[in-house]
């Protein structure tokens, strides 16, 4: 994969061979995945036509990828931000032609945070659709400055992650919207850990967090989803208390190196009960992609 005229990553085939998924599915007990595009080819930084034309071709591959195998995979859409109007318009095709339920975004889009009101009839066009929306980060602050040991994904990603919930909260896109359903992935970031700073923040200096929104983010809690992709146990009985059982859904970051390799299985190993477990192996997913399809266990 190329990201410009540089080298991102090499990737096998288990990126974009269903089959070969499939085994690897067999072999984790994974009866359903949710697929969606790696976020480099976002291709937020191109013009926008090329970007659109991007977002169709991975689009199509993903729509053929789940017509061949629909009770296995279902698919997430990538649309140009970068232009609000062909973002709307291929998310339109994606939820409407494609049958997509939702589609997945960055963090911040070149640099704008999830709330810049350039972005509000995107977040309208959603709702109305009932596409679900899978915040990713990515092209994570100060990465520049941390190239080293790994840090972007290590300390970036999660501080990402609670930058485009922050944003969306403080920007005021989750109370306009109420309607429009968001996962943020990776366990929501540093978000649920640093929720006391931020509604301190809240309280204390009104006249610079709650300028766009006088709601306290604390009641935003249980209406977005995040994922269980934390990796310890700990973690995971700490975000189910703080965010809520009912808004946790399985995530596995498949096939990279950061996930899960046996999707579930920190969950299926916890001490929670059959019917928690239900609800963080595929119910809350099932509600958050708004689907009549049953995802199993």
């Amino acid at each position: 994969m190329m990201k410009g005229d540089k080298l991102f990553r090499e990737v096998e085939d288990n990126c974009f061979d269903a089959g070969v998924r499939i085994k690897e599915m067999a072999e984790t007990a994974v009866s359903v995945q949710v697929l969606s595009t790696i976020p480099v080819l976002f291709n937020y930084w191109a013009k926008p036509a090329d970007g659109l034309e991007t977002s169709r071709f991975l689009n199509d591959h993903l729509a053929v990828t789940v017509d061949k195998d629909p009770e296995r995979f279902i698919g997430l859409g990538t649309v140009p931000l970068q232009d609000i109007d062909l973002a709307i318009k291929e998310m339109e095709r994606c939820v409407q032609e494609l049958k997509m339920p939702g589609l997945e975004i960055g963090s911040n889009i070149n640099g704008d945070n999830l709330s810049d009101q350039k972005f509000f009839p995107f977040y309208k066009r959603a709702a109305e659709l009932g596409c679900a929306i899978f915040v990713h980060p990515w092209e994570m602050m100060g990465e520049q400055q941390m190239q080293k040991y790994w840090l972007p994904w290590l300390v970036g990603m999660p501080g990402e992650t609670s930058r485009a919930i922050c944003s969306m909260i403080f920007g005021g896109v989750l109370e306009q919207f109420p309607k429009l359903r968001v996962a943020f992935a990776h366990g929501g970031g540093s978000f649920p850990l640093t929720i006391g700073r931020i509604q301190h923040g809240f309280d204390v200096r009104p006249d610079l967090v709650a300028i766009d929104n006088p709601v306290n983010p604390r009641d935003y809690i249980g209406k977005f989803w995040i994922d269980s992709l934390v990796h310890d146990a700990g973690a995971l009985k700490f975000i189910m208390d703080v965010m809520g059982e009912d808004s946790i859904c399985l995530g596995s970051d498949y096939p990279f190196p950061l996930g899960e390799h046996h999707p579930g299985k920190l969950i299926e190993n916890m001490d929670i009960g059959s019917s928690v477990k239900d609800k963080l192996l595929f119910e809350n997913a099932q509600r958050w992609l708004g689907r009549d399809v049953i995802l199993k266990k």
